[in-house]
């Protein structure tokens, strides 16, 4: 049950005088309602859990509060120390939050700093040694900083996950959490998703101390927006159903999930074959190869991304339309990760799953871990052999397609510290 009141204006929060003349140069007269019914928790010092859209104005949720609690008790003297940390899936969201640090806070005389990949680390560097009193970070990056000593977490009281849910479909719970052991236990957390799926259930758990709940709007499934498909199909007619439904399908952008880096190279490399503009990418290339094939992908140079599941960790491409898992997953995990790289932002996407009957009990698993039945989409001329016995008995068959030689490209992958919670005080003003 919320213990804290809504608001309906930004004068009745009690903001210093140099964050509401900054909410004011914004622009905003009034909170939205994720705003008014967090900010007095947040300004509070109490633990946040956020449900909320994007587009909800939830970034002003945690950043004035942040920016509050650092001009209202400053460090001593003129030192400066990072004192409120955010963790983004995406450098964008990064920037994008960064932007509205920078422009609230721009009468308080805070520094921010963005910390994110796939750029040198020579200009981070500079800005943290600078003095910092903000980091906005993504995970992989800040993580790198914290293993060179680059960055000191130590004097943070103010913990931001935004959008854990996106952080869970792009495999980043577990830095996630060697994050949070990094800074100290007595502390603020917030954390705020668009949706709540059982992991991140587990994290807030697991890092919040008696937490208010401010959800604004329904709740949605995290794949409510993508179509689930799932074709039967024999091994060796894999390929010439991904050129067909390439062909039939309305495609704007496919990401293409293989189960090894060889068998991605082989895909890629006959759809070049058959006149379709695409990239592999894999553990197996570098990252300013994975850079600039990323780049080509959104830029619209490619339309199609053949990927292994290790090296797709990470990557957020507006306007994927199609997701077709070539090879079924070995782990149910896999599939919410891969599905996930579409229907984005309120958008609508396709996941399609090619099934052999080797890959019969993957079926299987998948669909007992979601809980649901996945549609079969039926393609004339891919009707597979003895694929419905298959299906109906995946336990009966260790092998059932009897291809050998598919075995070398099987496989994949098999299968913190927790910090105890935020802060031992109630609030803030106990400080």
């Amino acid at each position: 049950m919320p213990t804290h009141a809504p608001v309906d204006s930004f004068d009745a929060l009690g903001l210093a005088p140099s964050v509401l003349r900054g909410v004011r140069d914004a622009g905003y007269d009034s909170p939205t309602p994720v705003q008014a019914a967090a900010l007095p928790v947040a300004l509070d010092g109490v633990d946040v859990v956020g449900v909320a859209q994007t587009g909800t104005g939830k970034t002003a949720a945690f950043v004035l509060p942040i920016l509050d609690y650092l001009v209202k008790d400053p460090m001593p003297g003129k030192k400066r120390a990072v004192r409120a940390l955010v963790v983004t899936p995406t450098r964008e969201l990064a920037i994008q939050v960064t932007e509205a640090v920078a422009g609230y806070g721009k009468h308080t005389g805070l520094r921010a700093a963005t910390i994110y990949g796939g750029v040198g680390k020579g200009g981070q560097r500079t800005a943290l040694r600078n003095g910092i009193d903000i980091v906005v970070a993504t995970p992989g990056r800040l993580l790198d900083f914290l293993g060179e000593g680059v960055l000191d977490l130590s004097f943070v009281d103010v913990l931001v996950l935004d959008e854990a849910d996106r952080m869970f479909d792009m495999g980043f719970v577990k830095d996630v959490r060697r994050i949070v052991a990094a800074v100290p236990k007595e502390r603020q957390t917030m954390l705020f998703s668009a949706t709540m799926p059982p992991p991140i259930q587990d994290l807030a758990r697991s890092i919040l101390y008696q937490p208010e709940t401010i959800e604004v709007g329904e709740r949605r499934d995290p794949a409510a927006t993508v179509t689930q498909r799932q074709i039967r199909v024999a091994e060796a007619e894999k390929q010439a159903l991904l050129h067909h439904l390439i062909e039939t399908e309305a495609v704007d952008r496919m990401i293409v999930f293989s189960r090894t880096k060889y068998r991605a190279d082989r895909i890629k490399k006959k759809l070049d074959r058959a006149g379709f503009d695409a990239i592999a990418i894999h553990s197996n290339r570098t990252q300013g190869q994975r850079q600039r094939a990323l780049k080509g992908f959104e830029a619209g140079q490619y339309q199609i991304m053949v990927a292994t599941d290790i090296a797709a960790r990470g990557i957020d491409v507006p306007g994927v339309s199609h997701v077709v898992n070539f090879d079924a997953p070995n782990m149910p995990e896999d599939y919410i990760h891969r599905i996930g790289r579409t229907g984005r932002a309120e958008a609508t996407g396709d996941a399609i799953t090619f099934v052999s009957a080797a890959e019969a009990s993957n079926l299987a698993a998948i669909e007992k871990h979601t809980g649901r039945r996945i549609d079969e989409l039926r393609v004339d001329g891919f009707d597979a052999p003895r694929m419905a016995e298959a299906l109906a008995n995946p336990a009966r068959r260790s092998n059932p397609s009897g291809h050998k030689s598919r075995q070398k490209q099987g496989g994949g992958r098999p299968g913190g510290n927790r910090n105890g919670g935020g802060r031992s005080k109630k609030g803030r003003g106990n400080r």
